[in-house]
């Protein structure tokens, strides 16, 4: 069984171009997080004395920033997918339901 508003929409330009740009971000946003939080986890498991350096005089060991570092890295590429999701995907998907509904 096959809705007509369906397959307007999927032959619809503007969908195959969000669908592209929505692919195409999410996977370099997920290969970016991926070699971030595997090289900070393959720094721990081959090379501890580098994290283990002290920062200044204090008991902080370089681990502990790097560590904040991935967190704050996360969040960061979370907002960038945010902030394209709810403007220029956002507003592919209005014109898309517009020429559809037209």
């Amino acid at each position: 069984m096959s809705d007509p508003i369906v397959d307007k929409i999927k032959s619809n330009p503007k969908y195959q171009t969000l669908q592209k740009k929505r692919n195409g971000l999410g996977f370099l946003l997920t290969v970016l997080m991926l070699v971030v939080y595997y090289g900070y986890i393959a720094l721990i498991a081959f090379n501890k004395p580098f994290l283990a350096q002290p920062v200044g005089a204090g008991v902080t060991s370089l681990g502990i920033p790097i560590g904040m570092g991935v967190i704050v890295f996360t969040i960061i590429i979370t907002g960038i997918y945010v902030k394209r999701a709810n403007g220029e995907f956002d507003e592919l998907t209005k014109d898309i339901l517009k020429d559809a509904n037209s």
